[in-house]
């Protein structure tokens, strides 16, 4: 049985983590936390996830839950989640982390925590995407002179723009050009901005209705173009994943890992 604290847990990851993991007889859900001030504090967190109830009112006291868990899940928002990775060092529990926008001395602050517990860090945990990740690498190398473009599709309520996984992807084209991502992406074009430089990555993001999550990569050459896409259905893809994680991650020693490293690809 893996014991398990969700933090973000009302959010649209946390429902549908605490959902699925009501349907699998080897996870628990021990804690479910939002921040201070959050009106669903006091609620039921199965009911809330639109399961039956789980007699575990949601809380603020992540420090309280934590001493029950094994892993936790976080999908809330950088400084909730940078406050998390303190939280799960200092407790000795194992972390796995879905929420993306973090600059780099964030990422190193999660890589420090991550010498003392294991910690999985993922900007998406659906299977697909992850071999998504290892295709993409794969093409670049073999068109490296293409044009690429990146294109990322979600829901109107994503705060983050582009999206982690589609930064990601921007970082993996980029490494295995020969390219700098700092220097060689375009979020975006507008106005008379001059013909498109050999090195650009563009990385463009789309906002409307429910749509839960599309990347496309696009290599472009002389008369040709390639194109990698994946869907997402539903988030339920997303917090397989998640579980799957968790379970990597209450086997694992210390030390930085990927959803490379839980998938063995």
């Amino acid at each position: 049985m893996i014991r398990i604290v969700v933090n973000g847990a009302t959010g649209r990851m946390g429902r549908a983590i605490i959902a699925l993991a009501g349907e699998d007889p080897d996870v628990q859900i021990v804690g479910a936390i939002e921040a201070d001030g959050h009106p669903d504090l006091g609620k039921d967190a199965g009911a809330t996830a639109g399961i039956s109830p789980l007699d575990l009112p949601i809380t603020s006291d992540l420090a309280e839950k934590i001493a029950d868990a094994d892993v936790v899940i976080d999908f809330s928002e950088k400084n909730s989640a940078l406050t998390c990775v303190d939280i799960a060092c200092r407790s000795g529990r194992a972390l796995v982390i879905g929420t993306t926008g973090f600059a780099d001395e964030e990422i190193s602050r999660v890589k420090k925590a991550a010498e003392k517990v294991p910690v999985v860090l993922s900007p998406n945990m659906s299977i697909g995407v992850n071999v998504l990740f290892k295709i993409a690498e794969e093409v670049a190398r073999k068109l490296k002179c293409y044009d690429v473009e990146i294109i990322e599709i979600h829901h109107n309520k994503k705060k983050d723009s582009p999206s982690g996984t589609a930064r990601r992807l921007g970082r993996i084209v980029a490494a295995a050009t020969g390219r700098d991502i700092s220097r060689d992406a375009v979020y975006g074009r507008e106005g008379l901005v001059g013909e498109r430089k050999p090195n650009e990555i563009g990385l463009h993001g789309v906002r409307a209705g429910d749509i839960v999550g599309e990347h496309t990569v696009i290599f472009a050459g002389p008369g040709e173009r390639v194109e990698l896409t994946h869907r997402a259905h539903s988030r339920n893809t997303f917090a397989s994943g998640a579980l799957r994680a968790a379970r990597f991650a209450a086997a694992s020693p210390p030390g930085f890992y990927t959803m490379a490293d839980v998938l063995e690809i």
